[in-house]
């Protein structure tokens, strides 16, 4: 049964508070933006969330049509949350909401970062003009975790997974990367100190930090 609604109204942003206003779904919403996750996934994406409450508030987004269950093939043949076609246009929307949101006063600069974290906020901080040369792709790997960018005209376009056939491949863990991304860290430095590892061109790597800071 669909929750009830707290507005009454026929504007578009009021039904928006209906559908995301609760506590918790934006950020289920953000560990879905890359991909689908098991729900044990999320729970370690989203570590303060109870699963109890976690659980509610994926049903109340599956009855709502922005997420959708579905059953992985064999070998994995696991069940995932993912955001349905609708669910995914909020893309734009939710990185608009965060940029925003780091120009808060109150907003905790040196905070940990997860992994789907650090890969959206580089997506949303892109810079389509610096890199409108740039032509590449790249891997980053934190831990066991991996993600796939790819640069090219003008766009950047992110999803978990390995990447195919990458310029380079960046192994680091996320706050370390947040640190040279955001937090004026030198790469040089983070390299030297063994905290960040980088297979393939160095330069293409350049060239994306170029674009996102």
């Amino acid at each position: 049964m669909a929750r009830t609604r707290t507005h009454r109204d026929g504007c578009g942003i009021a039904h928006a508070a209906d559908l995301l206003g609760e506590r918790w779904a934006l950020v289920v919403i953000r560990e879905l933006l890359l991909g689908p996750k098991r729900f044990t996934d999320l729970r370690a994406g989203i570590p303060d969330i109870s699963p109890n409450v976690l659980g509610q508030r994926l049903r109340e987004l599956e009855e709502s049509g922005i997420v959708r269950r579905r059953k992985l093939p064999p070998p994995a043949a696991a069940r995932v949350y993912e955001l349905t076609e609708w669910g995914q246009e909020l893309e734009p929307a939710v990185l608009a909401l965060g940029r925003w949101a780091t120009r808060s006063d109150s907003f905790p600069r040196d905070a940990e970062m997860g992994s789907d974290s650090i890969v959206l906020a580089i997506k949303s901080t892109f810079n389509r003009e610096a890199a409108a040369a740039l032509d590449a792709t790249y891997g980053l790997e934190f831990g066991e975790e991996a993600f796939s960018i790819r640069v090219a005209d003008g766009e950047l376009m992110a999803h978990r997974g390995e990447a195919e056939d990458p310029d380079a491949v960046i192994r680091t863990d996320p706050n370390i990367l947040a640190g040279v991304v955001f937090r004026g860290t030198p790469l040089g430095k983070a390299v030297e100190s063994g905290e960040v590892r980088i297979e393939g061109s160095r330069r293409a790597v350049n060239a994306l930090l170029r674009a996102v800071t």
